[in-house]
């Protein structure tokens, strides 16, 4: 590796680490704060078979699930304002990663749920519990610490599609990588530099994983 290379790989990973700070990652956490209240929501109503309301989400799910999400993020960033729906590019994708990410984590509630054994909720019920009372003390608790390694993974998922939102003019890390390697005329090093911070975060969010497990499995 030249001198030059590493000059450039050493001045610009700060360049690349604080765009990831300051939005890569606060896209990660209001998204995936959003989608869980979706995925919840969605994996309820489907459970409780809801009239009206479980058909919807099983439109959403399959709708969301079956098409990519870059498509997704044009559709609101660039085709919205074409109806007269003008939306900021941060928000654009806030509302797309939360509605993408909540499609899926909302199946992975929803299987975590039924996992729980139908006599839990009847013991519920024998002890005067509400429909609302049963979900919430005694089959969420248990359906949650079953479907956490799965919603980890999801979280980890969506540190890395916010990439995409480059396509939608976000100055995150993909694109100040970008930047840099047309001013500096060295994609490779950039790209891979841009890689090892994604996988970074990544790691660092694997290991609270393992941590949280750990936990929940001595609770």
């Amino acid at each position: 590796m030249s001198e030059r290379l590493i000059t450039i790989f050493i001045q610009s990973f700060w360049q690349i680490l604080l765009p990831g700070l300051t939005m890569t990652i606060p896209l990660t956490v209001i998204s995936f704060a959003i989608a869980l209240v979706i995925a919840l929501f969605t994996a309820i109503v489907q459970i409780a078979e809801v009239p009206m309301l479980k058909p919807l989400a099983r439109l959403y799910v399959w709708i969301i699930r079956g098409t990519p999400l870059l498509v997704q993020l044009f559709v609101v960033f660039y085709g919205l304002p074409s109806l007269g729906i003008v939306l900021d590019a941060f928000l654009s994708a806030i509302i797309v990663f939360s509605i993408n990410t909540g499609a899926y984590a909302s199946e992975t509630i929803r299987a975590a749920i039924e996992a729980v054994p139908p006599g839990q909720m009847e013991a519920g019920y024998c002890v005067g519990m509400t429909y609302a009372q049963c979900m919430r003390r005694i089959i969420l608790p248990q359906a949650l610490r079953t479907a956490f390694p799965p919603l980890s993974n999801s979280l980890i998922g969506l540190i890395k599609d916010t990439s995409l939102a480059a396509n939608i003019t976000i100055m995150e890390m993909f694109m100040a990588a970008q930047r840099i390697a047309a001013r500096t005329y060295e994609p490779f090093a950039l790209y891979c530099e841009v890689g090892l911070v994604y996988l970074i975060f990544c790691t660092v969010l694997t290991r609270l994983q393992r941590t949280w497990e750990a936990k929940l499995k001595l609770d």
